[in-house]
């Protein structure tokens, strides 16, 4: 599951199964990253590492000292000053841009020390150039972020010399041509979606002018191309993807709405689902949650106001969210419907979230296949597939009685949960689908 309160997401294992050739052809390839354009960049960056890295008591004075030119900006300790895992300083440099500094550390060894380059452009400060150096202050590989104007494009993965360009990602597409299949329309409220992989090309809802539905209410554009950035825009989390991989494989006639969630402002998710509902959606897929109740206020409002069901994941933080909460897991809303994960047994599996009254099914969302967004075959697990699961589901109970609203639709799902053999109490508030396949 997405954590939006947090800086990183939360998804359990997501392994890479194996690669597919054509995952280095997502962006065109280049060998060699543009010198004029990193040139300088790569100088100061390859200086930080060398100067600053191995400084022992590391801080924000102490890099300024290193590296010579710098000046210091600011420093963070995380999480507490005394006991710092991680240690980010900012530096300005002469010409205007600046380095951010981050120490990786267990107790006081180094276990990662990362420099990023930001360039001034027009009075900010936008990210161009990571290197990620080792425990032994040794650069092991770089990224770098190209594209035209103010919109990155693609991320290239460099070598250990920030020269040459290993693989690249995409960060941004068009939307592929196609045709609207008629189908029933579900949301994808995620980190967005690889929708030109063929796997989707024809699985997007489009309207009567034949362009794809869906936006991106991080960026607030019409592209919600997947990647949550919320842990630097040069790690992006790419989770809608997969979880839409699942969620078309077992609701073959299903049509995707991708929106990219509102991480930046989350009283945006008000505007989501009028946005949805005017799209002509049934069925909201949200494997995301936060701890602030805060997050979601527009969101209840809204989709209280329409005929939408909404599947949300529990979480995998291994707790109770009845005593600790989950949002939107927990709000008490009519329409919405809470899963977790089980294993094929019925068992609640490791790691996923659970609570008697918050928490209304189980699935079994362990070791599923799903397709990463490089269109590589991977294995996933967690509520956060769940989620899909019980979509997929729901796309097929709709289509074959098109006339329900979201409460029936929302009775008829859970009337095929039973209890497990396996359930201990005090896990779910109604029960297990053991094979939501099974129509």
């Amino acid at each position: 599951m997405l954590q939006t309160g947090l800086r990183e997401g939360k998804n359990k294992s997501a392994v890479l199964k194996h690669c597919i050739p054509f995952v280095f052809l997502l962006a065109p390839f280049a060998s060699v990253a543009a010198a004029d354009r990193i040139d300088v960049p790569r100088r100061w960056v390859t200086q930080a590492v060398e100067e600053t890295c191995p400084v022992t008591d590391f801080g924000g004075f102490q890099a300024q000292m290193a590296l010579e030119g710098s000046w210091f900006i600011d420093e963070t300790r995380m999480p507490d000053s005394r006991s710092p895992v991680r240690i980010n300083v900012r530096l300005a440099l002469p010409n205007g841009d600046e380095l951010e500094l981050e120490r990786r550390q267990a107790g006081t060894q180094l276990r990662q020390f990362r420099v990023s380059y930001f360039e001034a452009v027009n009075n900010r400060h936008r990210p161009l150039l990571m290197a990620i150096a080792d425990g032994s202050c040794k650069i092991q590989s770089g990224r770098v972020l190209r594209g035209e104007g103010d919109i990155w494009r693609f991320l290239d993965h460099l070598d250990d010399d920030l020269v040459n360009v290993k693989w690249s990602e995409t960060l941004q597409a068009p939307w592929p041509e196609g045709e609207d299949s008629g189908g029933i329309r579900v949301a994808l409220v995620d980190s967005g979606l690889v929708y030109d992989l063929d796997l989707f090309r024809d699985r997007l809802a489009r309207d009567a002018d034949g362009r794809p539905l869906g936006y991106d209410y991080w960026d607030l554009d019409p592209y919600p191309y997947d990647g949550d950035t919320s842990r630097g825009p040069f790690l992006p989390i790419r989770h809608g993807t997969a979880v839409a991989s699942i969620l078309v494989r077992e609701a073959p006639n299903a049509e995707l709405v991708p929106y990219r969630y509102p991480r930046p402002d989350m009283d945006r998710m008000g505007d989501l689902i009028e946005r949805a509902a005017r799209d002509g959606v049934r069925i909201l897929a949200m494997p995301l949650g936060s701890r602030r109740a805060g997050d979601w206020r527009t969101f209840a409002r809204a989709i209280e106001r329409h005929d939408l069901l909404a599947l949300v994941s529990a979480g995998n933080d291994g707790r109770d969210i009845d005593a600790d909460p989950v949002y939107p897991a927990t709000l008490e809303l009519t329409n919405v419907l809470t899963v977790t994960s089980a294993d094929e047994f019925g068992r609640l599996a490791t790691g996923s979230n659970w609570g008697a009254t918050s928490v209304d099914l189980m699935l079994p969302a362990e070791n599923l296949e799903a397709i990463d967004f490089r269109g590589a075959s991977i294995m996933a697990s967690g509520s956060s597939y769940a989620v899909p699961r019980l979509a997929a589901l729901a796309v097929r109970i709709l289509e074959g009685e098109p006339e329900l609203t979201a409460a029936e639709l929302k009775s008829r799902i859970l009337a095929r949960a039973v209890r497990s053999p396996y359930e201990r109490s005090g896990v779910l508030s109604v029960g297990w689908i053991p094979d939501p396949l099974a129509d």
